[in-house]
This record gives structure tokens, sequence and C-alpha cells, in this order.
């Protein structure tokens, strides 16, 4: 057997490869679900504690009787909070101030007590993808006394370079974490699953390149898991598959063989045949009632002869696909079969229904299921058909005797599904043959004391 022209896998197109990508993109997207959150409470945290440092840097005004310090001291103090200015509203709406001089114009409000989880989202991002000093006013309670509230107006590029950073180690842990997780996911999925899958791969491709070689059938592991089954069914296949082949061999030699006699059995035939038509002329009543049986004997050899040689050969020339209308077909059949019965053939098929098949080999199917049903004993046959959008199903219906229990069980078995003696059950499989290579089937529908019933199905278009 030829080998496989296709490469196996390698270390960039492999599963393991896929693996790896699927399970670093898959780390990093959930660091990226963990990050937008994580930043936007970053932000916020960042504001609350300037809140909290310039609330402490207000206190030092209640030291003072007229709550004034010096410039100095005012300068320092808004330097270690880090604002332009601050005020303190306490709860007898008493405000405390420090602020410079000429403290710079506000470009955007913050309240911390209002907003919602998005809104802190947006606002992180707004911060981040912009690259100006905007100046912020941040309103917020005080975290070291209730029902205090602290304004303060403070430069957004320190928090943004906070984030920045922040953003920074972020993105360097997830790295960190990704490459460490996707490399134990991966190297877990090569132990578990890829080496085992490239096991059976090779297998398959080995045993591919040689299956009658008994050798080549896979070695179940003994693993109790989804791909323990899976070599075990493959070495199951690969046994079933030898015993085919082995068959299928021995029936090649067989069919070769019969295929060499079957011209010289056909010539010592055609001279019995012309013997017994010979003694059919005899005035003799002993010759007169032996040549009959010697006429049938003979006929029944020529027969087997001829679907025996059918069988073997398997018909295997190309299909010559065209429509016609199966009425005449069946017409056809029953006209070519009228010299071989008085039997009553019925056609219920209506002219409307047509097919497009091989007209030859159709002919053929329906020839061996009405003579199968008359040399049962059937005394009518009758053929209908129905159909639909994407098939038409044929039934061919006898009055026949039904068969036998055995002959059900091994009905598309060739010598041995005949119901009659003599037989050799080959009509029936070569006309499953062809249904199927029509893409269609054909069954047993029904059989009893009352008659039998094949059910043939065929597309509408192949």
């Amino acid at each position: 057997m030829a080998k496989s022209e296709r490469p196996l896998t390698t270390a960039m197109t492999g599963l393991s490869a896929r693996l790896l990508v699927l399970t670093i993109f898959f780390v990093l997207l959930a660091e990226l679900l963990i990050y937008t959150p994580s930043v936007s409470r970053y932000r916020k945290n960042y504001l609350e504690q300037r809140i909290a440092t310039a609330h402490v840097a207000v206190l030092a005004l209640e030291a003072t009787p007229d709550n004034m310090v010096s410039e100095e001291l005012e300068s320092e103090l808004l330097y270690h909070a880090g604002a332009y200015a601050v005020a303190l509203k306490l709860p007898n709406r008493r405000v405390l101030l420090l602020a410079k001089d000429m403290p710079p114009g506000i470009d955007m409000t913050f309240d911390l007590r209002q907003g919602n989880f998005l809104m802190w989202i947006k606002d992180a991002y707004s911060a981040m993808l912009q690259d100006k000093n905007r100046i912020l006013r941040v309103i917020g309670d005080s975290p070291k006394s209730p029902g205090v509230s602290v304004e303060i107006v403070i430069d957004e590029a320190p928090m943004r370079q906070e984030m920045l950073g922040f953003s920074a180690r972020i993105l360097q842990l997830s790295i960190v974490i990704s490459l460490l997780t996707a490399g134990l996911v991966y190297l877990s999925l090569v132990l578990l699953m890829v080496r085992p899958m490239r096991r059976i791969t090779r297998a398959m491709v080995r045993f591919r390149q040689d299956p009658e070689d008994v050798s080549r059938t896979i070695k179940p592991s003994g693993r109790h898991d989804e791909i323990g089954v899976a070599e075990h069914e493959l070495a199951e296949m690969q046994k079933e598959l030898q015993s085919a082949l082995i068959q299928k061999t021995r029936l090649a030699t067989l069919g070769a063989a019969v295929a060499k006699v079957n011209h010289d059995l056909r010539n010592s035939l055609a001279t019995a045949v012309l013997v017994s038509d010979s003694l059919a002329d005899s005035e003799d009543p002993e010759v007169q009632k032996v040549a009959p049986r010697l006429y049938r004997a003979i006929d029944r050899a020529v027969n087997l002869c001829s679907q025996t040689l059918n069988y073997v050969s398997g018909d295997a020339a190309e299909m010559k696909m065209s429509p016609f209308h199966l009425s005449e077909l069946i017409s056809e059949v029953f006209a070519a079969m009228k010299g071989e019965t008085e039997c009553q053939l019925i056609n219920q098929v209506e002219f409307e229904i047509d097919l497009h098949a091989d007209r030859r080999q159709l002919f053929r199917v329906v020839h061996n299921l009405v003579l199968n049903a008359l040399q049962a004993g059937a005394r009518v046959v009758r053929i209908s058909a129905r159909k639909s959008l994407v098939k038409v199903e044929i039934d061919i219906e006898d009055d026949g005797p039904g068969m036998t229990e055995k002959a059900q069980n091994n009905l598309f078995e060739p010598f041995t599904g005949s119901s009659r003696e003599g037989g050799t059950g080959l009509g029936l499989v070569i006309a499953r043959d062809i249904a199927r290579s029509h893409g269609g089937e054909l069954l047993l529908d029904s059989t009893g004391p009352e008659g039998t019933r094949f059910k043939l199905s065929l597309p509408q278009k192949l």
C-alpha cells in the first residue's frame, strides 16, 4: 500500500502549539478583565489618599487662634499635601482653607461621593489615555472624621504616572503568570492528551501503510479515560479490518478462479442444453420423463454460474446516469419476463414519477426482485411507487408464502440468504449493492404468509 504523502504535524502546527497559544491568550484575557476594575480602584484610592493627606494638612489651622498660618508654613503644608488648594468643611459650617495666592484654572471636577463602577472605569481610562496635565477639583468625605468633607485642587499628571506605573507592574505580573500557567497547562496537556494522540496518529499511519501486518496493530495503554477507550476501539477496529481483508483476499482469489473457469463451464453447459433439447424431442417415455428434470438442473447450473460471475465481477463499470420514467422501466421488466412466467405482474407506478439513475442497473435490480418473488412461489407481483422532494420509494409486493426466519437472518449474505432450495441469494445482494451505489437502500419491509414486500428507495437526483 502506498505511503501517506501528507506530512505529520510540526511543532508550530501541532496541537501542542495551539494549546500553548490558547492558554497564554486566555490567561492574558483573564488578567485584562481583572486589570480594568483594579486600575479604576487604584485611581479612586489615590484620590482618597490625597483627600486624607489634605485633611491632615488643614488641621494645622485649628491650632492657631485665628485659623491662619504664615505664607511659608502654608506653602509647605500645600507642598506636602500635593495640592494647590484645600478646603475643609466642618459640621458647624465652618470652612478652613489653604490656598496659593493664584491657583490655576480647574479643568475637571470629580465628586467621590457620587458615581458608580462603570463611571470610575471610564474616568480611569480617560486619565491614562490623554497626555495633558489637567487641573482636577476633587471632592470627597474625609476618612478621618465623619461628616467632614474635603475639597482639593491637584495636578492630574502625578496620578497618571502612578497609574501607568501600576499598569506596567500588572502587565509584568500578567506575563509572568501567563507564561507560568501556560507552561504548566501545556506540560499537563502534552502528557495527558497530546502525546497519547500522537501515538494513536502514528499507529494509524503505520497501520495504513500495511494493514495486513498484525504487528502494526496498536497496543492499548490500559488507560481508563476517553483516550484509553479510543485506543481499545482502534485496536478492535484494526483487528476486524485485518480479518475483513483476509476474507476479501480469499474472495478475490475465488473470483479469479471462477472467472477463469466460467468460459469453459458455459461452453459445457451450452452443449448440455443442446443435448437436453434433443432429448425433449425423443418419443421414449423414459427419456420424456427424465428430460424435464435434466433441463431444469442444467438451467439452474447456468443461472448459478451467471450470478456468481456477476457478483464476483462487482459490475464496477462507471454508472451512466440518465433521466427516465419509472413506469416505463417497470413495463420493460414485465415484458421481458412474460415468456418466463404466467403469473400476474401489476404495474401501479404513475407515469409522472421519474428517476435520474443508471437505467440498465436499475432494470437489473427490479428484474432480480421480481424473479426472486416468482421463484419463491408468488402468483401475483405488484409494484408501486411514491415520490417526495428528496427521494422515490418503490414497493415490490408479492403474494408468496413469505420468507423463513433463516432466510431473513441471512437476507443479504451471498450463498446463504436464499429462501428456496438451490438458490444462491446473490440476486438480493447484487440488487442492494446497486441501490447503495445510487445513494439509496433496499430493505425488507414485511414478510409473512400473506406475502413479502421489499422497499427500494432512491434519491431524486444523484
